[in-house]
Order: structure tokens, then sequence, then C-alpha cells
């Protein structure tokens, strides 16, 4: 897929690229996020209300599975700059044990386990063909599983650390979510989620964009939306950083920790 700049910096653009059934037209915007997010999304029309495609894989499956062979090397430049940001957010201890909820690929439990090789790894992602690239990346001793976010399969106050990078847009009930990473961490244990802003004009654009097109995506939050949903989530002390990893794409990352009960 080929991307291009517009003469707007956020105007979408026509480009024609070929595809394996002949020539198609993409809708791209400059430094477009579906580009950027691993979207592989082709002009099309809006997508049918939820309920109307019950005999059709969940849309998260169906559009993941298509690109996990091929998605840290299309997205790389996205991988790398997410990761690198939320790395430089994280604080593990010697031997905690961590959980990347949305593991996908296995890039950021890679990275923490070169840095931190006594930590415990884990991860849980909806996708058998990401989990597939995870488990060729990462150690055998790294337990991987299949799952959701809103029925994370471990025990309560298992895990030190929970982390997730680039998920949170895609989750339909985020206090369910929220609710289930606070049960699987300990007292005292630390949260970390990186996502999309939508404090940042680019990713408003992409949003509403996606919210047309993309069934899988479900809903880009501002900062103080990121920072309410924490709090009611039994976080009252969380933070919410936002920052840009490129002139035009911005990220945030929230961080609290679970009281002691």
């Amino acid at each position: 897929m080929r991307w291009c700049r517009g003469e707007d910096p956020i105007v979408a653009k026509p480009v024609a690229t070929a595809t394996s059934g002949g020539a198609s037209v993409i809708l791209a915007l400059s430094a477009s996020p579906e580009a950027i997010a691993g979207h592989e999304t082709q002009v099309m029309k809006p997508v049918d209300k939820p309920g109307r495609r019950t005999n059709e894989p969940n849309p998260v499956i169906r559009e993941f599975s298509r690109v996990a062979e091929q998605y840290d090397r299309r997205w790389s430049f996205y991988v790398q700059a997410t990761t690198r940001e939320t790395m430089a957010r994280l604080s593990i201890g010697v031997d905690d044990r961590v959980l990347d909820v949305g593991c996908g690929t296995g890039v950021l439990l890679y990275q923490i386990g070169q840095r931190y090789p006594q930590a415990r790894l884990a991860g849980v992602d909806p996708v058998a063909e990401m989990l597939g690239v995870a488990r060729r990346r990462l150690p055998d001793g790294t337990d991987l599983r299949q799952g959701w976010v809103e029925h994370l399969p471990w025990d309560d106050s298992r895990f030190d650390v929970v982390v997730s990078c680039n998920m949170f847009h895609y989750i339909r009930q985020p206090l369910a979510a929220l609710g289930e990473m606070a049960r699987v961490l300990r007292p005292g244990g630390r949260l970390l989620i990186t996502d999309w802003c939508d404090d940042y004009l680019a990713c408003r654009v992409c949003d509403w964009y996606l919210r047309l097109f993309s069934p899988a995506h479900f809903k880009v939050y501002r900062r103080s939306e990121c920072l309410n949903l924490l709090k009611q989530g039994g976080y009252p002390e969380a933070s919410v950083e936002g920052y840009r990893i490129s002139w035009l794409w911005g990220l945030m990352t929230a961080t609290a920790t679970k009281h002691a009960a």
C-alpha cells in the first residue's frame, strides 16, 4: 500500500495502488493513520450497524489476521515509535510479572525482555495469527494466551505490571476492560496504557474516518476522557501525558497504581 501527502496536510488524496486482484483506489491521509495503525482499508461503503453481520468473524480478528505476517514491516515507523515511547515511561522491577494486553506480534514484550531479562512475561491477544508471530519472536517461557481484555484468562492479583500499547481505541467496553486489568494486578501494581490521543487534529480526523469505514475501530479518547475513565475504573490518582511522535501524529500514555486492599 502506497501513501502520499495532499496539498493540505490533513486532506485525503486518492492514490492508485496494485493489489492481487488488479488496480484499486485507496483514500489516504497525510502520514495516514491507516498506514500508521495497521488498517488495510480501501475505499468502501460505510459498514453496517452492529448486529447485521452476526455470521461474520469479529472485525478485529478479521482485520488483523490478514496482516499479521506483514504487520511489523508495513508499519515499522509506528510500531517502533510507540514501543519506544512506552518503554521510556515503563518501570519494571527485577523479577516483576508483566502482562501486555493486546500484545499483537510481541514487539513490546520483546523489548521488555531485552531490558529486564529476569521479568516474567505474559501477553494476551484475540488474534491467533498475531500470537503466532509473537511466539516465534519471544522465548519459550513467555505465557501467551488468546483472549479478550474484557475477560482476561488469569487469576486475580497475578501481575505486578499491566501494559497496553495501541489497543485501547478498539475496546467497546472500556470500563469493563479497565476493571479486568485492575483485577489481575496485585495491590500496588502499576498500569500503563499508550494509545492515540484525540486532542490532536490528525487523530480526530482519523477517528471520524475509521468510525465510518473500519468495523474494528471504536473510539479515540481525549486526555481528559481517558483520565475520567481511569478514575471511574478505580484509579483515582492516574495521570495522562500527551505528546507527538511526528509533526502530525500524537499519542498519550496513562499511568496509574492499583491501591492496596
